[in-house]
């Protein structure tokens, strides 16, 4: 028990340059004391007391503002850095040694029934306020940039981007089928195919107003 702890406070150290010591990292940190109190409440999860479970983790929301489903299935090393407002579902899983930062959703879309949160290998590495939402697997060593909305699978080694995000690294190398920098605005793609769609029409009805017959020569034979 002791050297799993002390194994959680030294990959904390490590990734943390803030960091000074392992008894500051055990007191003050609350990513590592909403850890703890998952593990606690984990415990009795597996052994059907789901209703202590649930109260351990809704004390440690109240204490910490990070809030861990008992039932999530969590490796060891999980760093959650600063944490206020990070949310991890039910059916969520983390590989080891993955590092969440504030803000980060683990959740479900609202359609999926039982394995409905996503799973994330080992390494990865979510960026602030990121959301990854859906029963789809995040690669080992993948990158979610801050304030990405994922909604399909990463594969490993990639660096996902944007809202909804979209691979801009795999294998530290820019995908060559793809232009994700100048990628246009679907929304301002649409107003424009509005635009030109309203300018076709306005020109046929032009047209048809100055053949024989048409609106404009109606009028005008009915004011001779």
């Amino acid at each position: 028990m002791f050297d799993e702890l002390k194994a959680e406070l030294d990959s904390i150290m490590d990734r943390d340059p803030a960091a000074r010591s392992r008894l500051e990292v055990y007191f003050l940190y609350s990513g590592f004391k909403a850890v703890r109190s998952y593990r606690r409440a984990h415990w009795f999860y597996e052994h059907n007391h789901k209703f202590i479970a649930r109260y351990i983790s809704q004390r440690c929301r109240h204490k910490t503002g990070i809030e861990i489903h008992p039932g999530a299935k969590i490796g060891k090393g999980l760093f959650i850095d600063h944490g206020m407002g990070v949310v991890i579902g039910e059916t969520s899983e983390i590989g080891d040694n993955c590092t969440l930062y504030q803000g980060v959703t683990l959740g479900g879309t609202g359609k999926d029934h039982g394995k409905r949160h996503p799973t994330l290998g080992n390494n990865v590495l979510v960026g602030a306020g990121a959301k990854i939402l859906g029963p789809f697997r995040v690669g080992n060593n993948a990158r979610v940039a801050a304030g990405a909305v994922v909604l399909d699978e990463v594969p490993p080694n990639a660096t996902a981007v944007g809202v909804p995000a979209r691979i801009v690294r795999l294998d530290g190398v820019r995908p060559a089928n793809l232009d994700q920098i100048h990628i246009g605005d679907p929304v301002s793609q649409q107003l424009c195919y509005l635009g030109c769609e309203i300018g076709r029409l306005q020109r046929q009805l032009e047209a048809m107003g100055k053949k024989p017959g048409g609106t404009d020569s109606g009028k005008n034979s009915g004011k001779k």
